[in-house]
């Protein structure tokens, strides 16, 4: 039960400071916008895909906002071209 509870924090964690930094995306360029992206959504699915094969939530939102950031900038920086 722990470990869910510890995936639910930091899943709504994430998300809260994705919108929140999402708000002043209007000023940043795409290579910038799909790092903030990326992260948001692969700390979402590390938590999520940790919890549920029982690893610990919090290392799996890190791990997988780490690679979403990487993947996101790539991307950001491709379609900015």
């Amino acid at each position: 039960m722990k470990r869910y509870r510890t995936a639910a924090v930091a899943t709504l964690l994430c998300v809260s400071l994705s919108m929140g930094a999402t708000a002043g995306c209007t000023n940043m360029n795409r290579t910038q916008q799909g790092t903030l992206s990326g992260a948001g959504i692969g700390a979402l699915a590390g938590a999520g895909i940790s919890a549920i094969a029982g690893g610990s939530g919090t290392m799996g939102a890190l791990i997988g906002g780490g690679l979403g950031a990487l993947a996101g900038g790539i991307y950001g920086h491709e379609r900015g071209r």
